[in-house]
């Protein structure tokens, strides 16, 4: 039996989201930090659960707030709010023979710009970062599109950095949607 475990969102309280923050970090961390977050876009892509679930830290959340004014998930609306044992379920869903929701299948192409970190823990090496993003899906012979910015709390680890936190902005959070989303932007 799992142990569900509390995400956590604290590490982006003392971060404004109108944030400009830029730290001073060495071109090889610049470089590590685009690398897993252009690796998660491509894993996406591939519907390699597996792999996207191995980049995550085992109290990693995944946060898509209904609003980008929240600052908190708790006791507040939210399109997703998951930890390592929602996204397995969520991926035991999506898979499933009988998921009639992805009949066909809906195939995506994940883009990520503009990667800037805000911040690096001297003492741990652990990362903020933000960077923008546009997702196109195919399904149902439509396309649609999403775009926004990702905010991500990065834990330093000896097998290379590890998403404690991701938060998805949606550009158009409010606007209405043809059908619900049934996976990770």
């Amino acid at each position: 039996m799992s142990t569900i475990v509390q995400p956590k969102i604290e590490s982006f309280a003392a971060v404004s989201e109108a944030s400009t923050a830029i730290a001073d970090v060495s071109p090889e961390t610049q470089r590590k930090v685009e690398q897993l977050l252009f690796r998660q876009a491509e894993i996406l892509d591939d519907r390699a659960w597996d792999d996207w679930l191995a980049l995550w830290t085992e109290d990693g959340a995944y946060w898509m707030p209904a609003s980008p004014e929240q600052t908190s998930a708790d006791g507040l609306p939210n399109i997703f709010f998951e930890d390592l044992y929602l996204m397995r379920t969520r991926i035991r869903r999506l898979d499933h023979p009988r998921a009639w929701s992805q009949s066909p299948r809906n195939r995506t192409s994940h883009v990520v710009s503009n990667v800037i970190i805000e911040h690096e823990d001297p003492g741990t090496g652990d990362i903020l970062v933000r960077s923008k993003f546009f997702v196109a899906e195919y399904r149902l012979d439509a396309m649609r599109y999403f775009a926004g910015k990702y905010r991500h709390d990065l834990c330093n680890t000896d097998d290379g950095y590890r998403i404690r936190l991701q938060r998805v902005d949606l550009v158009n959070v409010e606007g209405p949607f043809d059908y619900v989303m049934q996976y990770w932007l």
